[in-house]
């Protein structure tokens, strides 16, 4: 009896150890994840460029964009913020800190920001395709303060609203 119960624990060992052994097998070889990003090491080579010419304003305006894209807002405006006069006029730059603004639920500064890039638009300062996205920015934003949403991620609904608001089409239909 003694001998069964030997051959129990074995036969329960060798099952045991077979079963984590395909889990292992099934798991596969996993990577190590690596401490820096990509989007880090970017950002790091966009910081670097920033430090080393501060007056560049399409440098900053990437690494603004950059930090928005990873969605560190607070990086985006400290950026243009602490940029000298001259560059802070550029208005891509300020269009770039518009969206920052909005992202951080600053709906009316965010409107402010647009309003400056669309004056320096008719004066003749920029592109097309800035003057259109400025444009519709700009109306969504309106549409977004008169509702009395500053905050517009934390109120989706009204967003939504907003941008139907803005963006609606009036059809004539001729009978």
């Amino acid at each position: 009896m003694l001998r069964s119960d030997v051959m129990d624990v074995r036969g329960w060992n060798l099952i045991l150890l077979t079963a984590i052994g395909v889990l292992w097998l099934a798991c596969g070889v996993q990577r190590e994840k690596p401490v820096i990003s990509d989007d880090q090491l970017v950002l790091r080579a966009l910081e670097s460029e920033v430090a080393l010419h501060p007056e560049d304003a399409v440098a900053r305006r990437v690494l603004a964009q950059s930090y928005l894209d990873v969605r560190a807002p607070g990086l985006a405006l400290r950026t243009i913020e602490f940029a000298p006069r001259a560059v802070r006029s550029n208005p891509e730059l300020e269009h770039v800190y518009a969206r920052a603004l909005l992202d951080q639920g600053r709906s009316a500064d965010a409107l402010a920001a647009e309003y400056r890039v669309l004056d320096a638009c008719s004066a003749g300062e920029c592109t097309m395709s800035l003057l259109a996205s400025a444009s519709r920015r700009a109306a969504i934003l309106h549409e977004l303060v008169a509702l009395g949403v500053e905050d517009a991620p934390a109120h989706p609904e009204a967003s939504a609203v907003a941008y139907h608001n803005a963006t609606r089409e009036a059809r004539l239909t001729l009978q």
